[in-house]
This record gives structure tokens, C-alpha cells and sequence, in this order.
């Protein structure tokens, strides 16, 4: 009777281990599970959003933008300098005239 005594106090252990077992392993997955479900915090995370970059068709749009303005602002800097040299030889021919028509008198 103590040898039947025996092996079911022996299995008592075995079943009370494997239901730590179970309940240890049980208790992983949900872990696993609440883990998952979870959303991971970056430690540099912010709450506004990022514009993307800008493509390369972007960048040499700007470019070419940029060398277009910058033919345009040289030709109207010649078309300047062409007017006051204009301006400067007709002061200095009137001046002349005008010395003409004063000495004529």
C-alpha cells in the first residue's frame, strides 16, 4: 500500500511541476503577446510630422531656376550700364552744345 502511496505522491509532484510548467509558459506568450501589442517608444520621437525630401527632378528644377535668374539679373545689370553710358554721352554732347550755342551769341 505505501509503494501505491508512493507512486501517486510521485505523480502529484510530476503533474503540480508540469502545471508550473504550463503556467510559467503560459504566462511567456502573454508577455510576448502584450509586448507586441505595444507600440515601441524611440527615444527622439516627436508628434509633428516630417516633410519628405526633396527628389532630384525637384533640385535641378531649382537649379536651373536659379542659373535662369541669375543670366537674367547679368543682362538687365548690361542693359543698366549700356543706359548710363548712354545717358552720360548725351549730357556730355548737349554740354557741348550748349557751349557752342553760348559762344555763338
Amino acid at each position: 500500500m505505501s509503494e501505491a502511496l508512493d507512486k501517486a505522491e510521485a505523480a502529484a509532484r510530476e503533474a503540480s511541476m508540469n502545471t508550473a510548467a504550463v503556467q510559467i509558459a503560459l504566462a511567456a506568450v502573454e508577455l510576448a503577446k502584450a509586448a507586441q501589442a505595444q507600440p515601441t517608444a524611440h527615444p527622439h520621437a516627436c508628434d509633428h510630422q516630417h516633410k519628405p525630401g526633396r527628389s532630384a527632378g525637384e533640385w535641378i528644377g531649382i537649379a536651373c531656376a536659379a542659373c535662369i535668374g541669375g543670366v537674367g539679373i547679368a543682362f538687365a545689370s548690361i542693359a543698366i550700364a549700356i543706359g548710363g553710358i548712354s545717358v552720360a554721352i548725351l549730357a556730355l554732347v548737349l554740354r557741348s552744345m550748349w557751349a557752342d550755342f553760348q559762344k555763338g551769341k
